[in-house]
């Protein structure tokens, strides 16, 4: 089972770069896709249908915003909106289907770049995040919350940790709050893998970021440990040039 997170910024403007060629190719089993930018009824879901996916989409309240969405190649046995906290909810925030083997729940982060009153949302936002996923993994176990965290992880996760200081997505608190997140029993699935730095998932639009690989890793697809066992690969898809980001993905085995 091959699951994919990526941040699309605008599904819509994703579709004409290519973004369906790229979905027929890889086939992935499931699709999370953060920052749709766009309401259900403004995205076509009858193409996706076409590529032999079911589609599940979560806006948020504001047209042209945020957003999440999930193609399936199976029915899920369930699929749940939002997590029951009205400020996040109205944002588009996250999206969780649930298979008889794996729990999936595809979330994207708020950003605190564009100042203080937004900062403070994020880390909210993020406390209140944690305290979720634990009372979800008590009935959900085998979970695996994917998507856009807005955080660099570690030096190695992003171009000259050193010009960063200060910069939202690698201060020090939210890269601490990962790092504890991580530690409740969560998998950082690339890193099982790929130990190596400048291994990154977005680039600015600006100063030719992406040619000059000077971007960073902030999307993640951390599984509950639970799933340890059925892990079998991760990876970064950096060809992918349909976004600012570009999609990762998990190959997980449930075969007995």
């Amino acid at each position: 089972m091959r699951i994919y997170s990526y941040n699309v910024n605008g599904i819509r403007a994703a579709l004409t770069k290519g973004l369906a060629d790229w979905i027929t190719r890889e086939q992935p089993d499931v699709l999370c896709l953060q920052e749709t930018k766009a309401q259900p009824e403004q995205i076509d879901q009858a193409l996706f249908e076409r590529l032999g996916y079911q589609g599940y989409y979560y806006s948020a309240d504001k047209k042209g915003y945020s957003g999440v969405a999930v193609l399936c190649k199976q029915t899920p046995r369930q699929v749940t909106y939002g997590m029951g906290i009205p400020e996040y909810d109205a944002e588009g925030r996250a999206l969780r289907v649930d298979f008889d083997q794996v729990s999936i729940l595809c979330v994207y982060v708020p950003s605190g770049t564009s100042g203080e009153v937004r900062q403070a949302f994020k880390m909210e936002f993020l406390s209140r995040f944690a305290g979720y996923i634990a009372q979800l993994r008590k009935s959900h176990p085998n979970l695996l919350v994917c998507g856009d965290y807005n955080i660099a992880h570690e030096e190695r996760d992003i171009n000259h940790p050193e010009r960063q200081i200060g910069v939202s997505g690698f201060l020090p608190e939210e890269r601490q709050w990962l790092t504890e997140f991580i530690s409740t029993g969560m998998i950082d699935t690339f890193r099982e893998y790929d130990p190596r730095p400048e291994q990154y998932s977005w680039w600015s639009y600006r100063g030719g970021a992406r040619s000059r690989n000077a971007g960073w890793r902030i999307d993640y697809l951390l599984a509950a440990e639970p799933l340890r066992s059925n892990l079998k690969g991760a990876g970064i898809c950096q060809q992918a040039v349909h976004s600012d980001h570009c999609p990762v993905f998990v190959e997980l085995d449930f075969k007995a």
